[in-house]
């Protein structure tokens, strides 16, 4: 990784930045790639946020979660500058996820399925399915789920790096999954996974 422009950084600090936030270019990128849903404005915006770290590294205390830290560096960059690029980010009712549920919806399609929703859907779909329908999500959402469910951060780490409470957490948290447990029904049906109830035809 090339060093950024100099700071006053002492060289044991240039050395631990480098050596500690390497390894982390892989995730970043994916996460960014996840948020901007774009290879240049996500290498853009992991190259903008390893910058800003670079420049505040003296103020980060050692020992704590260095990747939480680099990813509030980033959401909170991709906030203030690619986002204000894009459009308004896409809304979504509350009536449209939050009594929707995976299992039931597959129980109701075919009551002979007994597996979990992941054994059902999750293991049939591409993986490249799977992230179209986390970048599909809305914004909130979508990030809530990806720092969660792909990046395993907790939700105190959650509430850092997206700066709101952690009831907010919590709630994006469980919106999502309900969203994206719709998106991938949907695939699901697509795909021919499970029966689509609305295009049978009814028994006379």
């Amino acid at each position: 990784m090339a060093e950024p422009t100099a700071v006053n950084l002492s060289s044991a600090d240039k050395d631990r930045f480098v050596e500690d936030a390497a390894p982390l270019l892989d995730p970043l990128y994916s996460a960014a790639l996840r948020m901007t849903r774009n290879p240049a404005d996500a290498e853009d915006l992991v190259q903008d946020t390893m910058l800003r770290a670079y420049r505040s590294f003296d103020r980060f205390e050692p020992g704590t979660n260095l990747k939480a830290w680099l990813f509030r560096i980033m959401t909170n960059a991709y906030i203030n500058i690619y986002r204000k690029r894009q459009r308004e980010p896409q809304q979504i009712s509350q009536e449209e996820v939050e009594d929707f549920d995976l299992y039931q919806e597959l129980k109701s399609h075919d009551p002979q399925w007994e597996a979990t929703p992941e054994n059902i859907v999750l293991d049939r779909l591409l993986d490249a399915d799977i992230v179209s329908a986390i970048e599909d999500l809305p914004e909130q959402f979508r990030f809530a789920v990806i720092l969660s469910d792909v990046e395993g951060f907790t939700y105190a780490e959650m509430a850092e790096i997206m700066d709101v409470p952690m009831g907010t957490v919590m709630s994006r948290l469980h919106r999502g999954r309900k969203a994206l447990q719709k998106r991938l029904l949907q695939l699901a049906r697509e795909r021919g996974i499970v029966k689509d109830q609305s295009k049978q035809q009814p028994t006379t």
